[in-house]
């Protein structure tokens, strides 16, 4: 069930980002992988694990760079990015103890990131063709 909430998670953040028009700014994509990133930081922080909260900050850290790389460099790696972490979620577990993290996380995040990465990817590619209409946000 967590992986379609997670999915519909993204599928609702996308619609409201493309009707409101969020999505037309180059610092939407970034700030969403930073935030995700930043919520296995705040399971540490609630599961009072000093070692995980040092562990889930370093991986953060890494997605913060990969979202700033990508705002400078190329929208399509932030979305990789994205997409990304949602496999990270998968083996989470596996590389840090954080007794924060609710069971169903995991499965709900991937299913979120992976649906993000995916939008965000086809997003780029539906605007680098210049044939395809865009879509008008609400004003």
């Amino acid at each position: 069930m967590e992986y379609l909430i997670g999915l519909a998670v993204a599928l609702g953040v996308a619609a409201l980002a493309a009707v409101v028009g969020f999505d037309r700014d180059r610092s939407f994509a970034p700030t969403v992988l930073i935030v995700i990133a930043a919520y296995y930081v705040l399971f540490a922080a609630m599961g009072g694990s000093h070692r995980a909260l040092v562990f889930e900050i370093l991986a953060a850290s890494g997605f913060l760079a990969l979202a700033v790389i990508g705002f400078k460099m190329s929208p399509l790696l932030i979305a990789a990015a994205i997409a990304g972490h949602g496999m990270f979620d998968l083996i989470h577990h596996f590389l840090i103890d954080d007794p924060g993290v609710p069971n169903w996380w995991p499965g709900f995040c991937m299913a979120a990131d992976v649906g993000l990465g995916g939008w965000f990817a086809a997003l780029q590619v539906w605007r680098k063709n210049p044939s395809r209409p865009a879509i008008a946000p609400l004003h």
